[in-house]
């Protein structure tokens, strides 16, 4: 079992609002190449998708329960093929009628992934990236980076985080991005 962190970055580090839906100023950074940038298995998932588990944040989970159901490219198959589970300290239970294979995590986060057998890909969800970073459960990093700068936003590794040391296992072009994937460097 790994933790794959997939996340759409500028070249200083930004992963806030890529797509714009949060309204923030410079928000959009990601897309302003086209949905040929966005679309499709970008981050080369492929079977880690057909045998794995997503793991999302519920405001994460919110935004792509409203763009994945409605699409049928083979990539939107997968993604609403694969088993979600979402995270959420909101009070209460919340719906998770709203796209196919989707439940609520039970149990504390940092338990239920280390328990998990299969792959777990997690999605933006910057605060579950955070808590898994801080358990030190996270395996690879799949960063898209977009040639952008925008000075500031919240970046994926923020300042005054725990030091890491990993291997870059790849570098490929990817249409206006730069598709980098590190592994966990050996201990």
């Amino acid at each position: 079992m790994s933790v794959i962190v997939i996340e759409f970055t500028t070249l200083d580090g930004v992963v806030s609002d890529p797509d714009g839906s949060a309204g923030t100023p410079g928000g959009g950074w990601a897309f302003r190449y086209g949905p040929e940038a966005v679309a499709g298995d970008k981050f080369r998932l492929g079977r880690v998708l057909d045998e794995g588990v997503l793991l999302l944040g519920r405001s994460t989970w919110q935004l792509f329960a409203g763009l994945w159901p409605g699409r049928d490219d083979p990539f939107a198959v997968r993604m609403n093929a694969v088993p979600k589970l979402v995270v959420s300290r909101a009070p209460g239970r919340a719906d998770m009628a709203g796209w196919a294979n989707s439940r609520l995590l039970d149990g504390e986060l940092v338990e239920a992934v280390a328990r998990e057998r299969r792959d777990v890909v997690v999605a933006g969800s910057l605060s579950v990236v955070d808590r898994l970073r801080e358990a030190d459960l996270v395996d690879e990093y799949r960063l898209l980076t977009f040639p952008v700068v925008l000075g500031r936003g919240r970046r994926l590794f923020p300042e005054g985080g725990s030091p890491g040391e990993w291997e870059c296992r790849s570098a490929e072009r990817v249409g206006a991005a730069v598709l980098t994937r590190y592994r966990r460097a050996v201990r």
